[in-house]
């Protein structure tokens, strides 16, 4: 009813710009980037079937549009089944990659406890059983002191006597043998 009379071109049918574009998006929306060029391409394939149809010839690429509109679809379907998978596989590893870390932090702590345990116990010549106060580390420790070390996890530390190594409450967090 109201659509305008057809257009008399005197030349070739062009191909429309909107439907290659949907095209192209739609296959990127399959390879990458999934919905965030999937909906763009969907977006451009109607409005390209759209001024196909009203161009009374004048414009071509059915199959263009209609294929920009498939794919387009097609990611974006994709899209939400790869997302909440991709993000159930990563919080796992965040988490453990989280842990490691302030196991890695806490073991550091640890050594730097006992080298200045070690070294106590060498300038005061003190013997395999006696045991150092966290104030007699202080001057040892370029931290500031056992009391300011914490274990990032939460767990205490105790320095133990000079033979025996430092530990830390939370299990794991313990230096080497």
């Amino acid at each position: 009813m109201n659509e305008p009379p057809p257009v008399s071109s005197s030349g070739p049918p062009k191909s429309s710009g909107l439907a290659i574009t949907s095209l192209i998006l739609g296959i990127l929306s399959l390879t990458c980037f999934l919905f965030l060029s999937g909906i763009p391409a969907v977006i451009c394939g109607h409005l390209a079937y759209s001024r196909i149809k009203r161009s009374g010839g004048a414009l071509t690429g059915n199959g263009l549009a209609l294929a920009g509109l498939i794919t387009g679809y097609i990611g974006i379907g994709l899209s939400l089944f790869m997302i909440p998978l991709m993000v159930a596989i990563a919080i796992p590893n965040f988490v453990k990659a989280r842990n490691s870390a302030m196991m890695n932090a806490c073991i550091n702590n640890l050594r730097q406890i006992d080298s200045a345990k070690r070294e106590w116990a060498l300038e005061k010549r003190k013997d395999p059983t006696d045991a150092p106060t966290a104030k007699d580390l202080d001057a040892y420790l370029k931290s500031g002191g056992v009391g300011i070390m914490t274990c990032p996890a939460g767990g205490t530390y105790t320095i133990n006597s000079v033979g025996e190594k430092p530990t830390c409450s939370i299990s794991g967090h313990r230096l080497p043998e």
